[in-house]
């Protein structure tokens, strides 16, 4: 047989120490005038989105910022993200901050020229031909965190606050025309988050390699990407300003979030519901299911984690590689069940039907049922 598929890989990336200052450089070349920077509440007064700031008044871009950004944003914080956009007058999106900055931005950039709902865009079939592409408005990405790679992506994740369900929105045209790296931004992340996004990078990762789509150029992105987690995670997490291994973690998120093109799976089908009903932290929630998702899997990629144990240099094949997953989590204080992370008296049958309709669920190496999703949730706990 010979393979077949779509492949898109990402965009425009200025990486390294220092190139925020490239930021007004940037909106000219995407032809920015008035942007709108947006991240989230915690970001909003820190001292390096001030700085952000004054880099776009100083070059006559005005210092216009919208920051009611909830941890796991919603379609309510979307509406008036689009709101500010609009009375402002503004012609592109600075998506700054993790995942609920550059996500929400994404979106308002996404949705500020539309006038179908958001969930008629949700990533179904060509659902996204619904969208007036014309009226998307340029963004550049500047990501503070390592982990969720949201920067390099073509879709955001929204939660449905009626709901509570995370819905995945896609698009070609999200994905940012320039992304900057600088991992300086980073180096003020405290442990808990550095870790938590950290992990998000190694799930990406993780899932991609062993998902059974046909992609090898993500296959080999999503290897280099477990040993770049591997060997500068734990330096990232004991010392913080540590701009060599915050770098390479950068990387490490761009190229997970590269390489799900290939696929995710059953880690991200559960962390999903889990974090929309019960608002856990995502990359964390993807670390504490990690370990159950592996022996879940472990009959169908105890060849291929072997492999992957050997790139790492980790011994002992697939049994090797789990331990490891252990230890790093260990060390990191990441808690070692859903119950230990806050989820207290969760509807299992709700997790399991929100789990098995998430996209996710595809590019999970073995089969997800109701039955065997629902003792994966209770191994969970």
């Amino acid at each position: 047989m010979t393979p077949t598929a779509n492949w898109s890989y990402p965009t425009a990336i200025r990486f390294g120490a220092g190139r925020i200052k490239e930021l007004a450089d940037c909106c000219a070349a995407c032809g920015i005038t008035r942007p709108l920077l947006v991240t989230d509440r915690g970001l909003a007064g820190l001292p390096i989105t001030a700085a952000t700031l004054d880099l776009l008044e100083a070059a006559g871009l005005g210092r216009a910022v919208f920051a009611d950004v909830d941890p796991n944003p919603t379609e309510v914080n979307m509406a008036a993200g689009v709101k500010a956009y609009r009375a402002g007058g503004h012609d592109g999106v600075v998506a700054f901050g993790g995942g609920s900055g550059l996500d929400l931005g994404k979106l308002v950039a996404f949705m500020a020229g539309q006038t179908r709902p958001v969930w008629d865009f949700e990533d179904i079939g060509d659902w996204w031909t619904r969208a007036d592409a014309d009226a998307i408005a340029p963004i550049i990405a500047v990501p503070t965190t390592a982990g969720t790679g949201s920067e390099v992506g073509r879709a955001s994740v929204v939660t449905n606050s009626e709901t509570h369900v995370k819905k995945i929105i896609f698009h070609p045209r999200i994905l940012p025309s320039i992304v900057i790296c600088d991992p300086e931004l980073t180096v003020g992340m405290p442990p808990a988050i550095t870790a938590g996004t950290g992990m998000d990078a190694f799930a990406h990762c993780l899932e991609a390699f062993c998902s059974p789509h046909y992609h090898p150029m993500s296959q080999g992105i999503a290897l280099e990407g477990l040993r770049l987690v591997k060997e500068n995670l734990p330096r990232a997490y004991v010392d913080g300003t540590d701009l060599e291994a915050r770098a390479h973690m950068m990387s490490a998120a761009a190229m997970g979030a590269t390489a799900f093109q290939k696929g995710l799976g059953a880690i991200h089908a559960l962390s999903h519901p889990i974090g929309a009903v019960h608002n856990t932290h995502h990359g964390t929630t993807n670390a504490v299911v990690m370990q159950a998702v592996l022996r879940f899997n472990r009959e169908v990629v105890t060849d291929r984690l072997a492999t992957a144990a050997a790139y790492l240099g980790i011994a002992g094949g697939f049994d090797g590689f789990y331990d490891f997953v252990g230890w790093l989590n260990d060390s990191m204080g990441i808690p070692r069940t859903l119950t230990a992370l806050g989820v207290e008296d969760p509807d299992l049958d709700r997790l399991v039907a929100e789990a098995l309709k998430d996209p996710s669920v595809g590019g999970n190496p073995r089969e997800m049922t109701a039955e065997n999703t629902r003792a994966l949730f209770e191994a969970c706990l």
